[in-house]
């Protein structure tokens, strides 16, 4: 197993045109309000929100509500070889109930697939928790069953860095998994048996970038019954600046290679639409500055490089690109798997109904 593939495990073991929401050709709107979307990998945000405010605005609500989206894989816990990573992952658990509680009118925490049914017949959306490393696990593999039990599901193996389970995307050297990180993928999910993802990256064919993963290795994951999810970052081209076509060219790419049937999205951004203006951009190089000193910024980043594709930003980005993928002549059956019955489909396999 390759390491630039950043797979994610399932802890389920002990382990051209200017977009528009105006919806009346494309994707058919019966077929829509029945779809079950999900991000995997990303989160909602509120606009309105303020520090320590826990409740979502009102604006916020119906946006989130309006996206669409029934369920977001969440990274509750930040990645990198933090020396505090298991304290920082309980707390971050501990926020997102929190966040969960707070807003129980509209958010609810999913453990099983019945779950993410569960809420998009009750009109809320769900929030499935995962890693972005194994960081906060290390070498005591018995924190993947606490973690389960804390409601932890995905558990990717490492991030930009090498870490202590094998070499991030970003290492010169290919060194694979470690030994330790085979012994990770043995208790998680008995020895990578199971469908793994990759839940959020784009087509290194289509552009060389580390962040990328190439043809063989999304082949690879598809072949195990695996799901690839297709992100919305600037890693897809090399301006930095994608735009609608390029996006759909990496979408369409991976369906070529992968088959319709494990290919997903995992946007690695938030449910509204972003505002760039002072305060954004000042924000966007602090935390380029921050990930730059951690050694974790990706060639493609920048002090100026935001991570969305400006064309589908908007709250309604899911809405959009159903749309345009029926425009561009795919099925309704198609896009519907990739809005997010492959991951349903892939997740009842790892979780159970």
């Amino acid at each position: 197993m390759n390491r630039r593939t950043a797979l994610q495990l399932i802890a389920a073991s002990p382990l051209a045109l200017t977009p528009s929401i105006a919806f009346a050709a494309g994707y058919p709107e019966e077929a829509w309000r029945k779809a079950i979307v999900i991000d995997g990998l990303g989160g909602p945000s509120d606009p309105d929100s303020v520090e320590g405010q826990t409740r979502f605005s009102a604006r916020g609500r119906v946006e989130l509500l309006r996206s669409g989206t029934t369920a977001f894989n969440v990274t509750v816990s930040d990645p990198g070889n933090l020396p505090d990573a298991f304290e920082k992952a309980v707390a971050g658990i501990a926020d997102n109930d929190q966040l969960i509680a707070d807003n129980a009118e509209l958010l609810v925490k999913a453990t099983r697939a019945a779950d993410i049914v569960a809420a998009k017949r009750d009109g809320k959306v769900a929030l499935v928790f995962g890693f972005q490393d194994t960081s906060a696990i290390g070498t005591q593999l018995d924190r993947i069953t606490l973690f389960k039990n804390l409601g932890v599901r995905i558990i990717q193996l490492t991030y930009n860095r090498r870490n202590l389970s094998g070499d991030g995307a970003l290492e010169r050297g290919n060194g694979g998994i470690s030994a330790l990180g085979r012994e990770t993928i043995a208790e998680a999910i008995a020895a990578s048996t199971r469908p793994m993802t990759i839940s959020h990256t784009g087509c290194r064919d289509l552009h060389d970038n580390p962040r990328n993963v190439y043809d063989a290795e999304m082949k690879a994951a598809a072949d195990k019954g695996g799901v690839v999810g297709i992100y919305y970052m600037p890693f897809l081209v090399p301006s930095g600046k994608p735009t609608r076509d390029d996006l759909i060219r990496h979408f369409e790419h991976a369906v070529n290679v992968c088959g319709e049937d494990h290919v997903s999205i995992g946007t690695d951004g938030g449910s509204s639409a972003l505002v760039i203006d002072d305060k954004a951009r000042a924000e966007q190089r602090k935390f380029y500055e921050q990930r730059t000193a951690q050694g974790i910024a990706a060639p493609g980043e920048g002090p100026d490089v935001f991570n969305y594709v400006a064309d589908y930003n908007s709250p309604m980005r899911f809405r959009m690109l159903a749309d345009d993928l029926a425009a561009r002549g795919w099925k309704a059956a198609r896009i519907e798997k990739l809005l997010g019955a492959n991951l349903m489909r892939l997740w009842g396999e790892s979780w159970g109904g």
